[in-house]
């Protein structure tokens, strides 16, 4: 995973280390928010203040390998992550939504694989699913159904009222 993550490749022209920065803290929000919500039984959002802790914090590539092993080892994790990535999409935060997904890609299926099954190239599927990503409904659809069939999982929406 390591530095495969980001908006560009290091070396590259395009390559924006600010961005790649900022997607990263992204990640660090949405993941703690699934963890948080696994530890307490809820699916509360931190408060914006809590967001900015977050995104104040020090830059390491562990988390990546963290968020690795948690899903690997942790069914249940991979499962929320997934559920939470689903749910970003769906109430308008497209760009958390791409890049939680991308995590779990890189954790469950992979990249080259995903590539195969979806007939289309991992440097296409890493730019969808980057920060200034924007993946088709059908190529969305495609991702979400190969993470869910590694998963051996469905997904099912639901409507609940707003606060």
């Amino acid at each position: 995973m390591g530095g495969s993550c980001g908006t560009g490749a290091k070396g590259h022209k395009d390559y924006d280390q600010e961005a790649a920065a900022g997607g990263y803290r992204d990640s660090v929000v949405a993941a703690r928010r699934v963890q948080s919500a696994q530890e307490s039984g809820t699916k509360k959002r931190p408060s914006s203040g809590a967001r900015n802790t977050v995104n104040n914090m020090a830059l390491t590539r562990d988390f990546n390998h963290t968020v690795v092993a948690r899903v690997r080892r942790d069914p249940k994790f991979a499962r929320a992550l997934l559920d939470e990535s689903a749910t970003l999409f769906l109430n308008g935060e497209p760009e958390a939504a791409r890049l939680l997904l991308r995590e779990l890609v890189n954790a469950t299926v992979g990249f080259e694989t995903l590539a195969q099954m979806t007939d289309k190239p991992a440097k296409s599927l890493h730019r969808m699913l980057s920060r200034s990503g924007n993946p088709s409904m059908d190529n969305l659809a495609a991702i979400f159904d190969a993470v869910r069939h590694r998963l051996k999982v469905g997904l099912k929406a639901q409507t609940v009222k707003a606060a």
